[in-house]
């Protein structure tokens, strides 16, 4: 998987990498490439406030530039499904195991856990059990930023949630009646993209962007699929020129793999997610049903979401998740708006074209239908805050 390896043996020999001269204010916790932009613009709003604050984090490069002193890279380690992170159970657990000592030793103050709920949740509990969180008579408080999705499965999780968590943020207006029965202290932040310079805009005469995802065994599932659907749309509009983001190297390796494969080097470019000077000028999207495409709603771009999992996390998936639609701008907007190709089918790509191929051929109806749904996303989405992330992370420092 391309993973960075612990060094179990010396993680407390190198004073550069894993040892500060101070009392550590943070630990923060971001276990994939979403969670790591989230998290790197709460650090960077924080430390604008305190810029005195010694904060330490197991996650990405963004969160490194935000400020942190990044100790592990966990963002390479992105993986998703059932069957995914089975293959690297081990891995996993001596990472929880190394961030447990860490804490042991380090005591800092506020360890906050951004979303990766599968990992997150237990590292929580872990905390509790070793009597190093607050609520398991230590002293280290134990906060977690944007909430598992328990209205979707898993809905009991709140009850574990409220004795391991001190505090939650949740990212929806709607989350937070979802813990009304519980004695955990939750605060409605906004959504992290409401108020953030989008990275894409629309143009007619753009190009067609392909969001297959940040994570390599979905990239490896979805971008096929996407790549096929674009050839199709090229057999009516010839001069269609196609554009890829991506999150990092590993990932950059994966898609020239692909695109070379299918001979379209000269007309599909790729773009780092991280170095993007200014939007990306686009008329429709091919895309996962990942924190982009809520970019893509609020941007009022056209688009179509793709999804393939491994066939056994795909039937658990559609047995144990309890919401009518995949992307999140569909489920707050309570409607397809958005329309939804999942899973393998030997015609899945000619639906996928089929369906993008409407709006480029009616683009004025189309922007103009799309733009009323990202306006609907944001009246939702702008309901009133209880504080900023950044404030809210304030409360114990």
């Amino acid at each position: 998987m391309g993973a960075e390896k612990l060094d179990k043996e010396n993680m407390f020999a190198d004073e550069n990498k894993y040892v500060v001269d101070k009392r550590i204010d943070m630990l923060v916790v971001a276990g994939e490439h979403s969670g790591d932009a989230h998290a790197a613009t709460c650090i960077r709003d924080l430390k604008a406030l305190h810029p005195d604050l010694n904060i330490c984090a197991i996650g990405g490069q963004a969160l490194q530039q935000a400020g942190a002193h990044l100790l592990f890279d966990i963002t390479k380690w992105s993986v998703v499904g059932l069957v995914e992170v089975l293959k690297y159970y081990r891995q996993f657990k001596e990472l929880m195991d190394w961030i447990i000592r860490w804490v042991e030793v380090y005591r800092p103050r506020v360890v906050c856990l951004v979303d990766f709920p599968g990992f997150n949740l237990r590292l929580a509990k872990k905390l509790f059990e070793k009597k190093l969180s607050c609520k398991g008579g230590g002293n280290v408080k134990i906060y977690a930023y944007i909430a598992p999705q328990i209205w979707a499965w898993r809905r009991n999780r709140r009850f574990s949630m409220a004795k391991f968590l001190d505090r939650l943020a949740v990212i929806f207006p709607f989350e937070k009646a979802h813990f009304s029965d519980t004695n955990l202290d939750v605060c409605y932040v906004g959504h992290p993209l409401v108020g953030e310079k989008l990275p894409f805009t629309y143009d007619l005469n753009g190009e067609l962007l392909l969001l297959p995802g940040s994570r390599s065994a979905a990239v490896k599932r979805i971008f096929p699929i996407l790549l096929n659907a674009f050839q199709l749309l090229k057999l009516k509009h010839e001069k269609l020129r196609g554009v890829v983001v991506y999150p990092d190297a590993s990932i950059k390796a994966m898609l020239e793999e692909e695109i070379a494969k299918n001979h379209l080097q000269n007309v599909i470019h790729l773009y780092d997610h991280g170095n993007l000077l200014h939007p990306l000028e686009i008329c429709g999207s091919l895309m996962s049903s990942g924190t982009a495409s809520l970019k893509i709603a609020l941007a009022g771009i056209p688009g179509v979401v793709v999804y393939r999992a491994h066939p056994i996390t795909y039937a658990l998936g559609k047995w144990i998740v309890k919401v009518p639609f995949l992307s999140m701008a569909n489920i707050l907007l309570k409607e397809q708006a958005y329309p939804e190709f999942l899973q393998s089918s030997a015609l899945q790509a000619f639906k996928v074209a089929q369906c993008m191929q409407q709006f480029l051929d009616n683009p004025e109806l189309a922007r103009q239908q799309f733009l009323s749904y990202s306006e609907k996303l944001y009246r939702i989405l702008l309901q009133a805050e209880d504080m900023s992330p950044a404030r809210w992370l304030l409360q114990d420092l």
